[in-house]
């Protein structure tokens, strides 16, 4: 994998950063406030696990009609959905806690989706927020499937379908992540040198992530098929049902961030050198939306607040609609761009024109 570094270019913007981060400290220490978890945040973990879990009980034990079971599945997917955007994200940022043992066992809430953490840190944690929308680093923009979400990739011609057919797929991220993502990520990471492990500690690190998957299908697949005898019809639609429509909610609300108008694309030189201030990349990438909106930032973990994440990971998000301010004016007073969509409904639109945008040649 290319070595990237960033530069400063703009000496005058050099102070950006320790300025800003120097004003949220102060933010911080002013209130007496942690930049950790609040009972807010505590509140919210104990909803939404209890969303997801109390629901699967009574599909398994309590005999409803399809009816309901199809509302449990639902609320499940609803439930998954918060949990990996509001609980399992901070965790594994270190954000949730200044304890590395509750960051670690909320963080494996992963798990609950039929994911490996150590394969997301990897992609989100190292790839995704040091090289955001860098072709050949950020995995979260490669070209995947039918997908082009970058205009530095030959355009294919059924490309300029995707802003339809877009959706649909986004449906399928976390079945396929449950099934076989992990598999695929973890080659490609050590093939890439991402994965710096020894191939001893590679093969346990393997044989870990297939007990996930054997317990994970077991309690989902085999526990109510094959000893609860559950109706077999039913119970993988609505199975299948909670995948696909968190899959939806969670691809959507990650590519309101970054693959909407407005953002850049850098292409690093030669030298892998990227002419930036990695802070100020970050805002030129990155883009909030529904920021005024409670319940949006409440259920999304804080992922309309993606430009405060990008510059403060080590944050929990409660505490992102209280920094808003203070980074945009920093922004502001230095001349950068603060870029962001005032509504849910902007975003999409936003992100939609670029799907379209980037399926056609003449326009990328």
């Amino acid at each position: 994998m290319q070595q990237i570094r960033f530069i400063d270019i703009d000496k005058d913007k050099n102070l950006f950063f320790a300025t800003l981060r120097n004003r949220v400290d102060q933010y911080f220490k002013q209130n007496n406030l942690s930049k950790h978890y609040n009972a807010q945040m505590v509140v919210k973990t104990l909803i939404l696990l209890s969303a997801y879990f109390l629901p699967f009980i009574g599909i398994l034990f309590l005999n409803f009609s399809p009816v309901i079971n199809f509302t449990l599945w639902l609320i499940m997917s609803s439930a998954i959905a918060g949990i990996g955007m509001g609980v399992m994200h901070d965790a594994n940022h270190g954000s949730y806690s200044s304890s590395s043992k509750v960051n670690y066992w909320l963080g494996h809430t992963l798990n609950l989706l039929g994911g490996s953490v150590r394969n997301w840190k990897m992609q989100h944690n190292i790839l995704h927020h040091t090289y955001t929308n860098v072709i050949n680093m950020d995995d979260d923009i490669d070209d995947k499937l039918v997908f082009r979400f970058t205009p530095h990739t030959k355009v294919k011609w059924y490309h300029k379908f995707q802003f339809i057919y877009a959706f649909l797929f986004y449906g399928i991220l976390t079945i396929y992540w449950a099934f076989a993502k992990d598999f695929v990520q973890h080659v490609k990471y050590i093939k890439e040198g991402v994965n710096k492990e020894t191939k001893a500690k590679n093969k346990i690190i393997l044989l870990k992530m297939i007990i996930i998957k054997i317990i994970y299908f077991s309690v989902f697949l085999l526990l109510p098929l094959l000893v609860l005898h559950l109706p077999a019809g039913p119970y993988l639609l609505g199975f299948f049902l909670m995948h696909f429509l968190a899959g939806i909610v969670l691809a959507v609300t990650f590519q309101l961030a970054h693959t909407v108008e407005n953002t850049s694309h850098p292409l690093p030189d030669a030298s892998g050198t990227i002419e930036n201030n990695w802070a100020i990349h970050q805002l030129n990438t990155t883009v909030n939306f529904s920021r005024k909106n409670k319940f949006i930032s409440w259920y999304v973990g804080g992922l309309n607040f993606q430009v405060e994440h990008h510059l403060f990971p080590n944050i929990c998000h409660v505490h992102y609609p209280a920094i808003a301010p203070i980074v945009k004016l920093t922004s502001e007073e230095f001349g950068i761009p603060y870029l962001e969509n005032e509504s849910l409904i902007m975003a999409i639109r936003s992100h939609i024109k670029t799907l379209r945008s980037l399926g056609v040649p003449e326009l990328t």
